[in-house]
């Protein structure tokens, strides 16, 4: 089982507080047919809501937690659309027909390697979707909006975590625009076997026979279950005021190697003899090791021991609203490189590493 592979015991965060939180609300999960997205959907069947939305852009996904949920869960009122968060007019009448009280922002492009040959497409899914759906919730009085963040967001060296780290901005804007949503962010790492993820990789090379490929000896990363993730997330919206930057506590690092070896004894094979492992170098905007910034200046622990928070830094609203609108002109004219060096502007974090 993936669980195994963590080297800890799966965090359990069922919390009674979270049921009552969600019980009666309508819960809107954009990405609802995505890996965290789907398992969002899950897990607020469980919570009684008054109605589960979805918004996808990918039709299969989407159709598959549509199935899930009207097996598992009859009870619940479940409505799914198919289209894309950046386009903000149907946005703004689904918000209109809906009146979502809580929003999970799921919908975005994560894989780092295809983001670094597509800017354009990153600011146009990532940044012009999140704005678009936070915009529609402030005008339409949403209570809660989490956006999913994560790891690769801080000192970014790739466009996909500078993206998402201009969408954690937008949270910050939105709070200082003082409307009747609370904006946060959710910062996590690696989710193990989510779609795209190395796990579902490796264990296809070790049915080929290998080698298993990995970027580098020393790579670590942060690992979590996508149940852990999920209920942590749904744990932040309860504690959200607005404006902070929530953290998941992912305990240590695992090495790469580590856990590939692993994967392949559990597969019933021996690394090296029977499975050769491959180094094949970092990958474009790829990092040896993840900063979550458990350890940051000014993370202030919670209520809850997994969850740490911080303060968004305040912003200049002007500018960024002009930052913003010439960020977006840049991907509209699909001029990748005029995109990569608007962004370096916005994100003075960011050193890209392609």
């Amino acid at each position: 089982k993936i669980e195994d592979l963590l080297g800890r015991e799966q965090v359990d965060v069922k919390s009674p507080e979270v049921t009552r939180f969600i019980k009666d609300k309508i819960c809107l999960v954009t990405g609802g047919g995505g890996s965290i997205g789907s398992e969002l959907v899950r897990q607020l069947a469980l919570c009684s809501p008054a109605k589960i939305l979805i918004i996808d852009s990918y039709e299969n996904g989407a159709y598959d937690i549509q199935q899930e949920i009207k097996n598992k869960h009859p009870e619940v009122s479940l409505h799914v659309e198919i289209f894309s968060v950046a386009d903000y007019d149907r946005l703004d009448k689904f918000f209109l027909e809906n009146k979502p009280d809580i929003v999970f922002h799921a919908a975005a492009h994560k894989h780092v390697p295809l983001m670094e040959t597509n800017p354009e497409q990153a600011v146009k899914n990532n940044v012009v979707g999140t704005f678009n759906t936070a915009k529609a919730a402030a005008k339409y009085k949403t209570k809660r909006f989490v956006l999913i963040s994560t790891d690769k967001a801080v000192n970014p060296t790739n466009v996909m975590g500078a993206t998402k780290k201009i969408c954690e901005l937008i949270m910050s804007y939105m709070t200082s625009l003082k409307t009747d949503t609370s904006f946060v962010a959710v910062r996590f790492g690696n989710v193990l076997g989510s779609n795209g993820s190395v796990i579902p990789l490796f264990k296809k090379q070790i049915e080929m026979g290998g080698p298993v490929t990995v970027t580098h000896p020393d790579i670590i990363r942060y690992f979590m279950t996508i149940p852990e993730a999920v209920a942590l997330v749904m744990r932040t919206s309860v504690l959200a005021k607005g404006g902070e930057i929530f953290v998941l506590d992912m305990g240590e690092q695992v090495k790469i190697l580590t856990l590939v070896e692993n994967l392949i004894k559990l597969s019933g094979f021996e690394p090296y003899t029977e499975i050769p492992v491959q180094f094949i170098g970092l990958r474009p905007g790829e990092k040896l090791y993840e900063e979550l910034l458990i350890k940051e200046d000014g993370l202030e622990k919670t209520a809850e021991s997994k969850i740490f928070v911080t303060k968004q830094v305040p912003i200049d609203k002007e500018k960024f609203e002009k930052d913003i609108d010439t960020l977006v002109s840049l991907a509209n004219k699909n001029d990748a490189h005029a995109v990569i060096e608007k962004i370096k502007e916005i994100v003075p974090t960011f050193h890209h590493n392609a």
